[in-house]
């Protein structure tokens, strides 16, 4: 076993979860991938993945295992570095993102661990949507859904919870609900709109079941100023504990029904698949990635 061409087969598979997509991606056959990540967890003496009949998932040795391999690999390409790849940290490289807490601070860390690059500049653009990768020539996304795109390569940041907040204010005034429907008869809510459909977006309560509010008395198409409507006391809203964390440590905001389990989503950083992907934008993803987790590891 080549010990490098593991390491290079495991960190491909531990970014697409699927040793067919590996193969696909290395160009070589299934069995191969599987064969040689076996050989190396054995000669580690601890699993990389778990596996079922659908999916595979990094175990915790797997994602200690992970930042080392990627390291070393690195280190390794690093002896072999010509003029040419001196000339690859030129040119622009585009993020689209949408607006998280901290996001300025990402953007601020991220220039700064590019000043050895000065002619490598960043495209950094905030929307609520997600950008087409291709109309839009993206090269690397940061995004919350429900399951990431695997379409793209994707690496983990951290789970996002949701939950109906408001302010303690309308509690107060309206007397606290005494279950879902009560809560959803009587309380007023924010629509978050759709900016390209000019819709609500739908109420979830699981990746299942949606609901209509009665009362929908705030309307806009950006998620702060949904969260401002709840502080001021306006509206129910169905948000994260990502965006409103600073609220609910202070007593802002309150979970107006804690026994509610809403869904929890992936917050993850991303880039397409392509046959050739230049070299500023994997250090670029690579160093997003390092903010990214020790933005939310403080958290």
């Amino acid at each position: 076993m080549n010990r490098l061409d593991a390491l290079k087969f495991f960190i491909t598979a531990a970014e697409t979860l699927n040793f067919r997509e590996t193969a696909v991606k290395l160009a070589i056959s299934p069995s191969v991938v599987t064969r040689t990540i076996a050989e190396l967890e054995n000669q580690l003496g601890e699993p990389l993945f778990t596996r079922n009949t659908r999916s595979i998932l990094l175990t915790s040795f797997g994602e200690l295992f992970l930042p080392r391999a990627r390291r070393l690999l690195e280190d390794s390409d690093a002896l072999f570095q010509t003029a040419k790849d001196n000339n690859e940290m030129k040119g622009i490289v585009r993020i689209t993102l949408f607006r998280f807490p901290g996001h300025e601070q990402v953007l601020y860390e991220l220039l700064t661990a590019l000043h050895p690059y000065p002619e490598l500049f960043i495209d950094w653009r905030l929307d609520m949507m997600k950008l087409d990768t291709v109309q839009h020539r993206i090269d690397i996304g940061i995004r919350i859904e429900r399951e990431p795109n695997p379409n793209f390569i994707v690496r983990p940041i951290t789970e996002v919870k949701h939950a109906l907040l408001t302010s303690p204010d309308l509690v107060d005034k309206l007397g606290a609900p005494t279950d879902f429907e009560d809560l959803r008869q009587r309380y007023p809510f924010s629509g978050l709109l759709n900016p390209e459909t000019g819709k609500v977006f739908e109420f979830m309560l699981d990746s299942v079941h949606t609901f209509v509010p009665r009362h929908l008395e705030f309307f806009t198409t950006d998620s702060q100023a949904e969260i401002q409507a709840a502080l001021a006391g306006k509206a129910v809203i169905q948000s994260s504990y990502l965006a409103c964390r600073e609220y609910l440590e202070n007593g802002r905001l309150v979970n107006v029904l804690p026994e509610l389990k809403l869904e929890t989503w992936q917050l993850y950083l991303y880039r397409p698949y392509q046959s050739i992907i230049p070299k500023r934008v994997k250090k670029i993803f690579d160093i997003l990635e390092e903010i990214l987790l020790r933005h939310f590891n403080r958290k």
